[in-house]
């Protein structure tokens, strides 16, 4: 006997909103499973406003009720019975974070949670890790987004130190990292990981996924130190147009991908990982478990 539920998941990042809809299957006897039943990613750069100007404007707002409102229908549809909606960095920073929390409730009516870097990078990490993770060895998981950078060193299967820092795509596009958030991830990373002889990479985020598709990969198998630096030097010597026309990547990706790139090879550098793996996981299925385990 076989009992499905239906959970959905909100991610409101600063370079693109997602609904994941997950159908959770309980077997007595049977660890439970989730899978997949349908992912939809937006393209509104909330993290633009957020950076620089420091509120969502109004065009953005407009946008962001239209794709809520949709959002609110394909759960209707998919029969979701529960869901959780999690805004990050933009949404925090935005000095109207809170009044178009406010909007989105009265005219969509879904209810949205600005949640902090420490609780982001908790959920992301409760996003199922188990087969990318062997209980022996250290990694390091790192979560870019647009806004910022999450780092959770794991080892024998347990998080052992976390931080977020406000350094992601979005900002470095806008020249908006000083220096010493840089010196202050080194830190922190050479710190943390240097008890460990050997660390492994796991990298979350949309530009880490792309750059893991391109490379055609088996799923469980890493991208080494050389193949991303490669690939980094590749990419930075094409103009934003090459990048869309010969490798197909989408507008809104052809541009964050750079930064993003630089945030991982750094982040191998200063903690000697020749290796990265990319499980597809991010933050909307870390919520989807939360919500299952009572976590949020």
């Amino acid at each position: 006997m076989i009992t499905i539920k239906k959970y959905a998941a909100i991610d409101i990042g600063s370079n693109a909103m997602r609904l994941l809809v997950t159908n959770i299957v309980e077997q007595e006897g049977h660890p439970t499973q989730f899978n997949k039943s349908s992912l939809v990613r937006v393209p509104i750069r909330l993290g633009q406003d957020a950076f620089t100007v420091g509120e969502i404007t109004e065009e953005n707002i407009e946008r962001m009720i239209d794709a809520m409102k949709a959002f609110k229908l394909l759960m209707k549809v998919h029969k979701v019975e529960k869901y959780q909606a999690c805004a990050t960095s933009a949404m925090r920073e935005a000095y109207n974070g809170k009044e178009v929390v406010e909007i989105i409730k009265k005219k969509a009516d879904i209810k949205i949670d600005i949640i902090d870097g420490k609780k982001e990078a908790a959920i992301i990490a409760a996003s199922d890790l188990k087969q990318f993770i062997s209980t022996d060895k250290a990694y390091l998981y790192v979560d870019v987004g647009g806004g910022s950078t999450e780092f959770s060193l794991f080892y024998e299967g347990k998080i052992i130190a976390s931080k977020s820092f406000k350094n992601g795509t979005v900002r470095l596009l806008n020249n908006m990292v000083n220096e010493v958030v840089w010196q202050e991830i080194e830190k922190w990373i050479k710190t943390n990981t240097e008890p460990f002889e050997d660390i492994t990479l796991i990298g979350s985020g949309g530009n880490i996924n792309k750059l893991f598709k391109l490379s055609e990969k088996q799923q469980d198998k890493p991208l080494s130190y050389v193949y991303v630096s490669s690939q980094y030097q590749k990419l930075n010597s094409m103009t934003y147009e090459q990048r869309i026309a010969e490798i197909g990547l989408n507008p809104d990706r052809a541009d964050v991908i750079i930064p993003a790139t630089r945030i991982y090879l750094n982040a191998m550098k200063w903690s000697g990982a020749r290796h990265i793996y990319v499980p597809k996981i991010g933050l909307s299925d870390g919520i989807v478990k939360a919500m299952y385990y009572g976590k949020i």
